[in-house]
């Protein structure tokens, strides 16, 4: 979808019913073999997120109940197929990822950002021109069928390992980035040389640039390409850019995060209207969506 991803947090709707014994409680006998509970998986409306081979992490799952729900949406209004398959191994099918940017486009309401809010913005965002950091980093790259809970603890660990070893160890970054990253920059120790934000994704830009620290970034930076282990060497500065010559840009970030907040709303809306089993996500009463 052209806009990123969305980030969901919820209450979850109760479980029923019992298991295969009828309704009452069932009393074990001498001699009786004690079966596993079955693992429930979790549904919207009724259809899997998952296969019996997957193990989404939370935040995984959120992401994946979020995007059926789009999905069912997308069908109930006319916009995609019945025929159209749930989503396999956390995908959807082109003609489902039409049909959703499709729904979000007709259904949502965005207000004009204006002119006293993007002066605010502005104030409280500065952009600078030229603005430029030296780093390197250690990339755990998300692919098919990774397992992204254990890449995040492999992720994890070397952020720790690292942030411990600190600069009197500088050396021991460069092994980590030759010997674990998935970069080709891995070979040169994970040496990226000096950035603009231009120069990266806009989400791994986005984190880089907005903190001023200098050395092992305190948690790990998210891209579309994986998980990194950041070590910024040194920061330039840029000019301050004024406000007339930056405001397209501040309109851009406005109307994104009206957008994200928008997205948020209809989602909660879906939620409340849907039978949601076995993952958490907010939902609201509201007649945002008829």
């Amino acid at each position: 979808m052209s806009h990123g991803d969305h980030v969901c947090t919820c209450a979850s709707s109760g479980g029923g019913g019992g298991g295969g014994c009828g309704g009452g409680a069932s009393r074990m006998g001498e001699g009786d073999i004690a079966l596993p509970l079955s693992v429930p998986v979790a549904r919207v409306n009724g259809v899997p997120l998952y296969a019996s081979n997957e193990s989404p992490d939370t935040e995984a799952l959120r992401q994946r109940a979020c995007t059926e729900l789009l999905r069912q949406q997308a069908q109930f209004k006319g916009l995609l197929d019945l025929s159209d398959q749930p989503m396999v191994q956390g995908a959807i099918s082109q003609a489902a990822e039409r049909a959703i940017e499709q729904l979000l486009e007709r259904d949502l309401q965005l207000p004009e950002p204006t002119e006293e809010a993007c002066e605010r913005y502005h104030a409280a965002h500065p952009v600078f021109l030229n603005e430029q950091v030296r780093l390197r980093h250690v990339l755990f790259a998300v692919t098919p069928g990774v397992d992204v809970n254990a890449l995040r603890k492999r992720a994890e660990a070397c952020l720790l390992e690292l942030r411990v070893a600190g600069t009197q160890e500088s050396a021991r970054f460069a092994d980590v980035a030759r010997e674990l990253s998935n970069c080709p920059s891995g070979r040169e120790g994970g040496e990226l040389g000096w950035l603009s934000r231009d120069d990266c994704a806009p989400e791994f830009a986005s984190e880089v640039f907005s903190s001023a620290e200098v050395g092992v970034l305190s948690r790990l930076v998210h891209s579309r390409f994986g998980l990194h282990v950041v070590e910024v060497l040194e920061r330039k500065n840029g000019q301050p850019i004024a406000y007339t010559d930056a405001r397209a840009g501040v309109v851009r970030a406005l109307e994104q995060q009206a957008w994200t907040n928008a997205v948020r709303q209809y989602l909660q809306v879906l939620a409340g209207n849907a039978a949601i089993e076995g993952v958490q996500l907010d939902a609201a009463d509201s007649p945002l969506v008829q």
